[in-house]
């Protein structure tokens, strides 16, 4: 994962200053409520919606489980078609390859098109670092790279900022980039877009190397596929006459026909469309790239795994790389509307972020340790996951993880981690809990005594559970358990 997000707080602490800020929660607030509606209409036209989301699931299960065996078949296929494969352990390794692919053709700059994976790998810093730039393309992520920022949503990047504050960054930044933003600049969306375009196309017009990452990849055909809204996937991948795509090895499907499941349930999920705007495929070299100066005359993948083969080993937690990025889970997420992506600390924020980014990069860290908190188990996120990951489980899989520890899989060796610091308590709590819950005349007990102390019931918890009534009212002891309800409105006793 990026190194720049693994110095941030820990979400709560991070969450609690985003929730102050007004701007940003009015920002989420509309965006996200503006997507997640279009969505629901986009996916109300299908009617069969839920055997689509079965079959992606399927899909992606049965791949997951052979993942090893459609590898192997798709570095065979892009092989054939004139590509060259690399393969990448860690980030460290990635950003290595990337950079010695951009020396080798002499160049000094890239164009990009959106890649979580680059992103998540810290690509653009380690090409800094060897004095290569590299140019975002996309807008929003134009937009977070003109403003020194970070990205917040899988979808939309810059889903924090307004039409006021992109028009600011825009007429600041830009000429310090490339070309210079128009003179004057309103916040127009068709003015400011107009100023991105001009601004991009000097870019791809002189750009020789481009960087890329795939949505799906085919196994049987060594197809890449990159679904994007705007068209500047499209000029990445057919102007520079290098193309690198780095990819993680969880986007691999296993025929061309599975595409069929997901070029319906992606648009309709991420963006509210029938279908996007520009869906770029492309098979190593092609029939006639190289030869005619139609697109690159070099392919290179970058096959990254940073954590993902020890993902796949853990039963519960690797249908977390069923992931195809839609963000739908974020827009419905009550937590992410409020707090927004910045407090996630990785380039995966919301409900997704949180089940994967303690897994790729495992719960040591403060930040990683509190991410499986930053839910309220509401359900909404499995409710609309086009690919059925059961994100609540998974929460409460590495809540488990972090407060007991256990065995875990760590750069493919089966190691036990240590308990995170600061769950005492709660290991406490739970290791009486299970003692009473095992011993029913104690817990019959225990109840009758909690009501008829009701009135004794403090506003507030002491101690360790401070923090949890610190933001929420301690419920009421009602006048009698329910096992006494029971027996009174039944007239039984058992």
């Amino acid at each position: 994962m990026s190194r720049t997000d693994l110095g941030m707080p820990a979400f709560p602490e991070a969450a609690r200053e985003a929730v102050r800020d007004g701007v940003l929660r009015a920002n989420l607030r509309h965006a996200t409520h503006t997507i997640r509606d279009k969505r629901a209409r986009a996916v109300a036209e299908l009617a069969d919606w839920d055997r689509l989301r079965a079959a992606g699931k399927a899909v992606k299960d049965h791949t997951l489980r052979h993942l090893d065996r459609y590898l192997i078949q798709l570095e065979a296929a892009v092989t054939a078609a004139g590509g060259t494969v690399h393969w990448a352990v860690d980030a460290d390794e990635a950003n290595r390859i990337v950079t010695e692919l951009v020396r080798a053709t002499g160049e000094r700059e890239v164009v990009k098109v959106k890649s979580m994976a680059t992103q998540e790998i810290g690509l653009n810093e380690a090409l800094e670092a060897a004095g290569i730039a590299a140019y975002e393309t996309d807008l929003a992520e134009l937009i977070v790279q003109l403003g020194h920022d970070r990205p917040s949503h899988l979808l939309v990047p810059a889903i924090h900022r307004n039409r006021a504050e992109i028009r600011d960054i825009f007429r600041a930044e830009m000429g310090r980039w490339g070309r210079p933003a128009p003179d004057p600049l309103g916040d127009d969306p068709r003015e400011l877009a107009e100023a991105a375009r001009l601004h991009l196309r000097e870019k791809f017009l002189r750009a020789k190397v481009a960087v890329s990452g795939a949505n799906f990849m085919v196994a049987e055909t060594g197809t890449m596929v990159v679904f994007e809204s705007e068209g500047n996937g499209r000029m990445c991948l057919t102007l520079p006459e290098t193309l690198i795509s780095v990819v993680g090895i969880e986007k691999v499907v296993p025929t061309f026909r599975d595409l069929e499941i997901f070029l319906q349930t992606l648009p309709r999920s991420s963006t509210a469309e029938r279908m996007n705007p520009y869906t770029t495929m492309w098979t190593g070299l092609g029939p006639s790239r190289g030869t005619d100066g139609d697109g690159p005359s070099a392919f290179h993948l970058v096959l990254l795994d940073n954590g993902r083969t020890d993902t796949l080993a853990d039963e519960t937690g690797r249908q977390a790389l069923r992931c195809i990025r839609c963000s739908a889970c974020l827009n419905v997420c009550p937590v992410y509307e409020r707090a927004g992506g910045h407090a996630y600390g990785s380039v995966y924020p919301g409900p997704i972020g949180a089940v994967l980014s303690p897994q790729l990069r495992g719960t040591e860290s403060e930040i990683d340790a509190s991410l499986p908190y930053a839910s309220t188990l509401c359900g909404a996120c499995y409710d609309v996951c086009p690919v059925a990951i059961d994100i609540p489980e998974i929460l409460v899989h590495l809540r488990e993880r972090v407060v007991q520890g256990g065995p875990v899989t760590r750069q493919g060796i089966r190691v036990r981690i240590r308990p995170a610091r600061g769950h005492t308590a709660e290991r406490a709590a739970m290791r009486a809990a299970r003692l009473l819950l095992d011993r029913p005349g104690a817990l019959r007990a225990g109840e009758r005594l909690l009501a008829r102390a009701r009135r004794l019931a403090p506003r507030r918890l002491p101690g360790p559970g401070a923090a949890w009534t610190d933001t929420r009212a301690l419920p009421s002891v009602p006048a009698e358990s329910f096992r006494d309800w029971w027996a009174r409105e039944r007239g039984t006793r058992q």
